[in-house]
This record gives C-alpha cells, sequence and structure tokens, in this order.
C-alpha cells in the first residue's frame, strides 16, 4: 500500500472513530458545534499533502484517539452506551 494513502486512510479512521463514539455518547447531541468541528478536519485531510506527514505524526494522531476513546471506556464497560457499530468492521 502506498506510504502516503496508508496515512490519510489512518488518520481518517480515527477522526470517523471519534465522530461515531461522540455521536453515541451524545443522546440529543446538543454539541453540534464540536460534530461540525471534526467533520471539518475530516475534509481538511482530504487535502493534505500527504508527503509532509510522517508515522511519527500518524502515530500522535492514533495515540492522542486512544487515549481519548480510553475516558470513555468505564462508560462503555458499564453498558451506559450501547455498542458504536453493529457489527465488526475488522
Amino acid at each position: 500500500m502506498e506510504t502516503k494513502y496508508e496515512f490519510r486512510l489512518r488518520v481518517e479512521t480515527c477522526i470517523g472513530t471519534i465522530i461515531d463514539v461522540h455521536k453515541s455518547v451524545s443522546e440529543d447531541c446538543e454539541n453540534e458545534n464540536i460534530l461540525s468541528q471534526f467533520e471539518k478536519i475530516r475534509k481538511a485531510v482530504n487535502q493534505m499533502d500527504m508527503s509532509q506527514v510522517s508515522e511519527q505524526d500518524v502515530l500522535l494522531v492514533e495515540q492522542a484517539t486512544n487515549a481519548l476513546l480510553n475516558e470513555f471506556k468505564n462508560m462503555f464497560k458499564a453498558h451506559a452506551c450501547g455498542p458504536i457499530y453493529e457489527s465488526s468492521r475488522h
């Protein structure tokens, strides 16, 4: 897989996951501003020159995403929220 494409895919996956989790935990989506900002980031990633992005840059995005998801771990373990996805994606 071409490195630029792989980097873009990895960053887009992180952003998409954050958006999906936010939608799941926000019952009434009272903060649409956050969702719209992540959607803007998702669109901006499509415009990025991925040749300027390093593996370390992508790892930082993935680590930040994992840290954020870890904040929600207890909520999901307590079944306060339903599953994010109906079936496993991978």
